[in-house]
C-alpha cells in the first residue's frame, strides 16, 4: 500500500509574525519541530518543505530535511503545494501547515488512511469536536458539517449546524455530546486533483466565506472528513510561540 508525501509550505513573510518558520522553540526552529513530527507519521514516506525563502531553505537543509524552492508569487499555500507536486512522483500529497509545531503524527495518519483504503476519495481533511461555546460562535473557528458517510456537506465561519431548539445554556451542556465539529486545516489530495486545483477559478461561496476548501465542494469534489481526538496548537503570533513552548516543555516532562 503506497504511503503519502507530506509537503509543508513555509513563508518567511507574515503580517503578524515575520520569519515565523525560523522562530526558536526550546532552541530549535519551528519548521524543524514540524518536520520531525510529520516524519513520524506512519502513513508518510517523505517530507518536503516548500518555501520561496532561501533563509528557510538553508535552515531546513542544515538539520537534514528535504526542501524545494518555489516561486514567490503564489496566492495560496495550495498553489505552492501544487508546484512541488508537479515535480515529484507521489499519488497522495499531504498539506501540513508549517506553524503547527505540536502536531501529533497520528492526526496525519487519521487524515491519510481513508484515502489509502478507498481510491474513490479524491481529497480528505480533519475535524475535531467543539467543546467550547465560544469556539462554536467564533468566526475564526471554521465549522464543518458532514453527511452520514463522512463527506463534507459545508464549511462555514458561522455556527453550523444551528441548534434551533436549544438555549445557550442547554447548548453548552450538550456540546460534548453533539456532533458539532471544528475544521482542522490539514488536507490530503490525490496528485491529479491537487495539480488541477489552482487552475480552478475562485467560486462564489469561497469568496464569501474566505474558505478555499469551498472551491472543491462547489465543483463537486467529495471531501472526506476524518475525526480526530488530538488538539492543534498553531502559532500566529509571538504570544502563541510562548504558549507552545510551555506546552512542549510540559509534554516532554510527561
Amino acid at each position: 500500500m503506497n504511503k503519502a508525501t507530506a509537503i509543508v509550505p513555509a513563508r518567511y513573510a507574515s503580517t503578524r509574525f515575520p520569519g515565523k518558520p525560523l522562530a526558536l522553540i526550546n532552541g530549535l526552529p519551528m519548521i524543524q519541530h514540524v518536520y520531525e513530527r510529520v516524519a513520524k507519521a506512519q502513513a508518510v514516506e517523505r517530507v518536503i518543505v516548500a518555501t520561496d525563502d532561501r533563509r528557510i531553505a538553508e535552515v531546513v537543509a542544515g538539520f537534514g530535511g528535504e526542501v524545494m524552492l518555489t516561486r514567490a508569487d503564489h496566492p495560496t499555500g495550495t498553489d505552492r503545494l501544487a508546484e512541488v507536486a508537479a515535480q515529484i512522483d507521489a499519488e497522495l500529497i499531504v498539506n501540513v501547515q508549517g506553524d503547527e509545531p505540536l502536531i501529533d503524527p497520528r492526526m496525519i495518519d487519521q487524515a491519510v488512511t481513508p484515502l489509502l483504503h478507498d481510491s474513490g476519495i479524491q481529497m480528505g481533511t480533519l475535524a475535531a469536536r467543539i467543546d467550547e461555546l465560544a469556539d462554536f460562535y467564533s468566526p475564526n473557528v471554521v465549522k464543518v458539517v458532514k453527511d452520514e458517510a463522512g463527506f463534507a456537506l459545508y464549511f462555514s465561519r458561522a455556527p453550523i449546524p444551528w441548534p434551533r431548539d436549544l438555549s445557550q445554556d442547554e447548548l453548552a451542556a450538550a456540546l460534548p455530546h453533539e456532533r458539532l465539529l471544528r475544521h482542522i486545516g490539514l488536507y490530503v489530495y490525490r496528485r491529479d486533483l491537487l495539480l488541477a486545483y489552482p487552475r480552478w477559478p475562485k467560486t462564489a461561496l469561497e469568496s464569501l466565506e474566505n474558505l478555499e476548501q469551498l472551491r472543491a465542494l462547489e465543483r463537486g469534489v467529495r471531501l472526506y472528513v476524518a475525526e480526530t481526538e488530538y488538539a492543534c496548537h498553531g502559532v500566529d503570533t509571538p504570544a502563541d510561540l510562548e504558549r507552545v513552548a510551555l506546552l512542549m516543555a510540559k509534554e516532554k516532562n510527561n
